[in-house]
C-alpha cells in the first residue's frame, strides 16, 4: 500500500531571504476496492485543517509505519 505525508506549505523572510517550510497534517493512503481492484485514495487528516492547499510527499524513513521510533516535527 502506498502512502504519502500531506502537509500544509508555509512561507517566512530569514535573514532576508523567503524561504518555504512543509507542516504535517495527515496521510493519503492507496487502497483498492475488495470487489473490483479499482484504487483510489484515502485521505486522513490529523486535525481539521482550513487552508486553501494540501501538498503530499512520500514519508521520509523516519517517517515509516513498520519503524518502532516516533520522530515529532
Amino acid at each position: 500500500m502506498t502512502r504519502y505525508v500531506l502537509t500544509v506549505p508555509y512561507t517566512f523572510e530569514r535573514n532576508g531571504q523567503t524561504e518555504t517550510r512543509f507542516r504535517r497534517v495527515g496521510a493519503i493512503f492507496e487502497n483498492a476496492r475488495r470487489e473490483t481492484g479499482e484504487v483510489f485514495l484515502s485521505v486522513k487528516l490529523d486535525f481539521p485543517v482550513a487552508v486553501t492547499e494540501l501538498v503530499g510527499f512520500p514519508p521520509r524513513p523516519e517517517d515509516d509505519p513498520a519503524s518502532d521510533e516516533v520522530t515529532q516535527s
